[in-house]
């Protein structure tokens, strides 16, 4: 795994450690690019990480690791790429990896917070549920449901959710063929369910839209608020 600091920001934060020998952020990501194209050529499968300074930091002072070492930043590669934010390098070229892997690292951040938030609701005063799951079986009932309705075609979601501290998004890309079931990325649909069940539990402002693509006819976009744990139109 190849940790990659994507932009010149993150790049100049790690010029503070004596051992990053890198002056040049359009040169280190030429460099990088010929070392995962070598390794590759090696028959070495190569994912590549998003490498956060400020994370790097935090890690080190928690673990007690020095943050000056090669080692460490090693060490701290091997910890993201666990968390499965990473893209599998195929020899594609830098310069469309890094938005993929960019979104992807948020859409990872997104789903640790909506879930922490949902953990920390704890239990119904009144009835003693799990506040979170309860709010997950929901979200993962009504998402289920617009799937079935959508009928058959390209489908493109977004939910969207204010918090307190932030502003949670989360899409979702399903096909359904004229018969059977939507297919899913069972991934993204967790994640999908994750979001719009915090808008469920904090009964807060979110908002659901699906558009529908289909052969030889228009797209069609539907959109719901929330109300009560339910989707109005």
């Amino acid at each position: 795994t190849v940790g990659l600091l994507a932009d010149a920001q993150d790049f100049a934060a790690m010029r503070h450690y004596r051992t990053f020998t890198f002056d040049d952020h359009t040169v280190y990501l030429q460099q990088v690019e010929s070392l995962l194209k070598t390794l590759t050529a090696q028959g070495v499968h190569t994912t590549v990480a998003l490498f956060d300074p400020e994370d790097y930091a935090e890690f080190c002072a928690e673990s007690g690791l020095d943050a000056d070492t090669g080692a460490s930043r090693s060490r701290f590669t091997a910890e993201i790429a666990a968390a499965g934010a990473t893209v599998t390098y195929t020899g594609q070229r830098l310069s469309d990896l890094i938005p993929v892997l960019v979104s992807r690292a948020v859409r990872q951040a997104t789903w640790e917070y909506a879930t922490l938030l949902l953990a920390d609701l704890g239990n119904c005063a009144d009835c003693g549920q799990d506040i979170g799951r309860a709010a997950f079986d929901r979200a993962s009932h009504l998402l289920m449901r617009l799937l079935e309705t959508a009928g058959p075609g390209t489908h493109h979601l977004v939910c969207s959710t204010p918090t307190e501290n932030d502003q949670l998004l989360a899409v979702l890309h399903t096909h359904r063929d004229p018969t059977g079931p939507a297919r899913l990325d069972s991934a993204e649909g967790a994640e999908f369910a994750t979001v719009l069940a915090v808008a469920i539990a904090l009964a807060s402002r979110g908002g659901v839209v699906l558009r529908t693509s289909a052969p030889d006819s228009p797209d069609r976009v539907h959109g719901w608020r929330l109300a009560h744990g339910a989707l109005a139109p």
